[in-house]
């Protein structure tokens, strides 16, 4: 009897225990095609050499939709002219590039110092290469040896030449503003009368009658006068 009771609880304590297997991967998009460590490589565009990129880890994935690059350990790049001169430095903690859309994503500390000495930072810039643009719509801090700008939205060209920035704070230095043109202010017109000369005054000639009222003011001082004797000499 008590054979058969323990036969039956190993029988249910069997029936009762369960595989731990973990589900099969049936996305194929979430494996990397190629992974890479410790890159330093040029890239070219139509046989001319472009960037140089060096990254820690590099993660190629073609089969997933949008198909993109990802450089999640950071990236530092430059980029060359045509001559293999260097015209700009950028750096990022992570970056994305897709394929089809020829569309780079940094995110991070996102840096940029072109050749001019303009130094860009952000937590964010897109670089359009179908556009040969750059734009952000994040806190953007621009910095040039003539001025400093702050702004929430960044636009460029490629080489950073030509920019905009809105909702923008920042200080330039004063030789900005001199070399512009100064309109004054119209003066009103200040008292003038100083400036005016004075007419000489001109003696007015005598008329007859002036010179009659003289000789009877003369004669009737004469009258009114005291008498004093002449005193003769003899």
């Amino acid at each position: 009897m008590t054979a058969g009771l323990c036969l039956l609880l190993s029988a249910a304590s069997c029936q009762q225990e369960k595989e731990h297997i973990a589900p099969a991967i049936w996305g194929r998009d979430s494996v990397s095609t190629m992974v890479s460590y410790g890159v330093n490589a040029l890239i070219s565009d139509s046989g001319v050499i472009k960037y140089r990129i060096v990254t820690e880890r590099w993660d190629y994935n073609i089969v997933r939709n949008p198909q993109k690059q990802s450089f999640e350990k950071g990236i530092f790049l430059e980029q060359f002219d045509e001559k293999f001169h260097i015209q700009a430095y950028i750096q990022a903690d992570t970056a994305y590039y897709y394929d089809q859309k020829k569309l780079w994503e940094l995110r991070g500390r996102v840096t940029v110092r072109n050749l001019d000495g303009l130094i860009f930072r952000s937590e964010e810039l897109f670089w359009d290469g179908i556009s040969h643009e750059l734009y952000s719509y994040k806190f953007s801090h621009v910095i040039t040896p003539q001025k400093e700008i702050q702004g929430s939205y960044f636009r460029s060209d490629e080489h950073m030449s030509h920019y905009i920035v809105t909702n923008s704070k920042g200080s330039m230095e004063k030789n900005d503003f001199s070399s512009a043109p100064q309109q004054k202010a119209p003066q009103a017109p200040g008292d003038t009368a100083h400036l005016q000369p004075r007419n000489p005054a001109v003696a007015k000639p005598k008329t007859a009658v002036s010179l009659q009222n003289n000789q009877l003011k003369n004669n009737k001082a004469a009258r009114n006068a005291p008498f004093k004797p002449r005193l003769s000499n003899r």
